[in-house]
């Protein structure tokens, strides 16, 4: 749980300074290794930095284009309507929905011999047992996060937010955010049951009736929710514009809110939480297979890139002496205490499949009570 010592109270947003330190490496900016052509990426807002993506175009030839993505099961959905033949190059999907796109074909496995700064990733991350699946590599880990509780500091106490009872107090009614699907798991860790379901593997009864528990619970205290919302930025906005005083919600949009001086903050509450890792993926069959890994290759090149990629997103980095390329204030800005991390546990996605056939429809169910 160390992993996420160094990230926490928000984040400072990239300036003139760090722009200059997102120069490519010299084999990419070499006239001979100029390659014209695109690559297409679906990956979340601000997870490839602007001032690394004009530097990257302007040194290789090769377009990058974005496609924003706010969902995982949404990207998934629209791999597969793809599928077999993707336009898409670069997808980003979080370690614990791995098997999912790995078992209906979506992705390649990841050819680690063909990115020369794979070394630069802690292997923390590269290395972990998430990383790897039926003895390959899935995707190259560029960003972590966990799921927090965030709070108005002038409305909410901190004694309040010790617990994840506070997000169903009456006197909060109406005030109060989150992204379902998410919420679902933490709420099962909230009554005692295992969020990733691997309890339940082999027992699908016993997981349907947990499913149902959750939804049941999430329904009966809907009128606490002001909103069932979607992106960073739309919960961003609504602590901006104080709809909402109390939000679950990932760390990465929380940080940049602290760090641009709202009065919000952000823990892990007593019951715990889960985290997660993000990481770049190559589709199968993708149209530019070769500048695929020629961006993914660029990105994991330096520390001062993963340190803009932390800057731009909020997340925390997975790359090696990051740190070094953080001032004091940004290091402080996202760190948990060791009492917070006790609670924070990793997703695992063993039980996908039952996991998602029970909760993708409960979500639904939620929406329409």
């Amino acid at each position: 749980m160390s992993k996420f010592a160094t990230s926490r109270r928000g984040f400072i947003k990239t300036g003139a300074a760090g722009a200059s330190m997102l120069a490519l490496p010299a084999y990419l900016r070499s006239t001979a290794a100029r390659a014209s052509g695109v690559v297409n990426v679906w990956t979340y807002a601000n997870f490839i930095p602007d001032d690394f993506k004009a530097e990257f175009e302007k040194e290789t030839g090769i377009q990058i284009n974005v496609r924003l993505v706010d969902d995982q099961g949404k990207q998934f959905n629209l791999l597969a309507a793809e599928a077999p033949e993707p336009t898409v190059d670069i997808v980003t999907v979080a370690g614990h929905r791995f098997l999912q796109f790995i078992d209906s074909e979506l992705l390649a496995p990841l050819d680690t011999d063909r990115l020369t700064h794979w070394g630069n990733i802690n292997p923390v991350y590269s290395e972990s047992d998430w990383a790897t699946i039926n003895g390959n590599k899935w995707g190259a880990p560029i960003l972590s996060g966990a799921e927090v509780l965030a709070y108005n500091t002038e409305v909410v106490s901190e004694e309040e937010v010790k617990s994840w009872d506070v997000m169903f107090d009456p006197k909060y009614q109406g005030q109060t955010a989150y992204i379902i699907q998410d919420m679902m798991s933490v709420m099962m860790l909230y009554m005692g049951y295992d969020g990733n379901m691997i309890e339940y593997k082999d027992n699908p009864e016993r997981a349907a009736e947990v499913v149902t528990e959750v939804r049941d619970f999430l329904i009966e205290h809907k009128p606490m929710v002001r909103k069932y919302y979607d992106s960073g930025a739309e919960i961003q906005q609504m602590f901006v514009n104080q709809d909402v005083v109390l939000a679950h919600a990932w760390n990465g949009p929380i940080a940049t809110l602290i760090a641009d001086g709202f009065p919000v903050d952000m823990t892990i509450p007593k019951e715990g939480t889960y985290g997660f890792v993000y990481t770049l993926n190559v589709t199968n069959n993708g149209p530019n297979q070769d500048n695929a890994y020629k961006l993914i290759d660029a990105l994991l090149a330096s520390p001062e890139v993963g340190a803009a990629m932390t800057r731009s997103s909020g997340f925390i980095s997975t790359f090696k002496g990051v740190d070094q390329h953080l001032s004091e204030l940004e290091r402080k800005a996202s760190s948990f205490t060791d009492e917070e991390l006790e609670g924070l546990q990793f997703f695992r996605a063993e039980a996908n499949d039952l996991k998602y056939e029970l909760v993708d429809p409960a979500v639904e169910e939620i929406k329409a009570a």
